[in-house]
């Protein structure tokens, strides 16, 4: 993974700016980096308009007077205003090269641009009424905003508020993106987030953005078994089974098996839609050895043929996904009724009614889970986590709105199964499905319905080959 894509919580920051330091280069050498790296950004997206530089007490602050005198000596007209003196040796360092005056956070003018330096990342309390009241005043104000590393108000772990946070133009990660960068609700204080290199190793990283994958087309051998046979198991909700049959079918998997409980039409006629009275039929169906996944839950029920189904399917042999009434069902089992392996597709409701509550932030539990089912995870939202057990985790953020609308999960399952039989990796087939289904979105614009993602389907694969 790039730099670029590497996600470090408050604490794996640290280390990182920790070994750094080990290597020789001072701690006011980072601070010099990351103020130089922001105040380009702002440079290149403010020009020289007014700049109102916010800086904190700590080495935030740092890199405020940083950037501030950086811009200063590129002809900007800025102005700093603090919360009182600097605190840390390398910010007192930084406020000692900066040649003007520092006004009073609470009386300072606004201006067109502003800098927000005062906290940062590491935040564990909200800010004082008062000074976050000022913060979004004067944000507000400005036509230009930028927020260094994180908004002043963010917890960097979870994403939580922890006080008032005004909306920013742009946010400058430095050296790489932390949590809250990508977890909701802090990922919707700006419009345009950036990483700015400083020099940290972050090659460790185990948690990272998800980005578009490298996809590979059919090669000249290939045929519709090797490219990979999918079995949807269908139940009392027949357009759900259909609609995920359909994205399977447009994943790029060679043929897709609609094992249903009634037949009905409407399904390309490339799938092949075969009725299961009962359980019994749904073993026999499943009985063949070139199934690559087996994809049960959309529209499968809760009564006991529904219960029924999804043991059939569990027992198969087969890799499996497992979505909506699945998940429901297998909450009223216990966790180790999982099948180890599985790739999972909860929702926070199911996710709830799996795990419980657990702890820590969206990506924690995500990773918590995974590890307790021995399963991957696509813990959805607009937020989503793909975790697994050993440890990896993707976050995919800026999915469009419009999918929360019905069958767009359905459309994910299938494409999570369709990609599991062409990779034969859950954790890989997880990672494109979900990248997919957000590019299909995309594409397809505003006011979409579910089967309109599979009409962007083809175009999306394609654009990754």
């Amino acid at each position: 993974m790039s730099r670029a894509e590497a996600i470090l919580t408050a604490a794996q920051m640290r280390a990182a700016e920790q070994a750094v330091f080990a290597t020789g280069v001072p701690e006011y050498e980072l601070m010099e980096r990351a103020g130089a790296a922001a105040a380009e950004i702002v440079w290149r997206a403010g020009g020289k308009r007014d700049l109102l530089v916010l800086c904190g007490p700590g080495n935030n602050g740092g890199d405020g007077f940083v950037i501030a005198r950086l811009l200063r000596a590129r002809g900007v007209p800025v102005r700093v205003a603090a919360l009182g003196e600097s605190l840390t040796p390398s910010s007192l360092k930084a406020r000692a090269c900066w040649a003007g005056p520092v006004e009073d956070i609470f009386s300072a003018a606004p201006a067109t641009q502003i800098v927000d330096a005062l906290f940062g990342t590491g935040l564990s309390r909200g800010l004082d009424p008062a000074l976050a009241d000022r913060l979004c005043a004067l944000t507000a104000s400005a036509g230009f905003s930028y927020a260094v590393d994180l908004p002043s108000g963010v917890d960097t772990d979870s994403g939580a508020l922890l006080s008032a946070v005004p909306a920013f133009g742009i946010c400058v990660a430095l050296g790489a993106f932390k949590p809250a960068h990508l977890l909701q609700p802090s990922a919707n204080c700006w419009q345009r987030l950036i990483c700015a290199d400083i020099g940290i190793d972050v090659s460790a990283a185990t948690v990272h953005r998800l980005s578009p994958p490298p996809m590979f087309p059919p090669k000249p051998l290939d045929h519709k078994y090797s490219r990979g046979l999918v079995a949807v198991v269908g139940g009392e909700m027949a357009g759900a089974g259909q609609l995920a049959s359909h994205a399977a079918a447009h994943s790029g998997a060679g043929m897709v098996r609609h094992i249903a409980h009634d037949l009905v039409g409407g399904s390309p006629d490339a799938i092949i839609t075969q009725k299961a009275d009962g359980a019994g039929d749904v073993g026999r169906l499943l009985n063949d050895a070139r199934f690559k996944a087996v994809l049960v839950g959309p529209g499968l029920g809760l009564d006991q043929d529904a219960t029924a189904r999804l043991e059939a399917a569990m027992v198969s042999g087969h890799p499996l996904v497992l979505d909506a009434d699945a998940l429901t069902l297998l909450a009223g089992k216990g966790v180790d009724a999982i099948p180890a392996g599985a790739i999972l597709t909860p929702h926070e409701g199911e996710f709830v009614r799996l795990f419980g509550d657990l702890p820590g932030s969206k990506i924690d539990r995500a990773l918590e889970a995974a590890r307790r089912a021995d399963a991957i995870l696509i813990y959805k939202g607009s937020d989503s986590v793909i975790a697994a057990p050993d440890g990896r985790a993707m976050i995919a953020s800026g999915s469009s709105a419009w999918l929360s609308t019905a069958g767009t999960g359905d459309v994910l399952a299938g494409l999570v199964a369709g990609r599991l039989a062409v990779t034969g990796d859950g954790y890989r087939a997880a990672c494109e499905a979900l990248w997919l289904h957000g590019e299909a979105a995309r594409r397809a614009g505003a006011a979409f319905v579910a089967d309109d993602l599979l009409v962007e389907l083809p175009a999306a694969i394609a654009s990754r080959l």
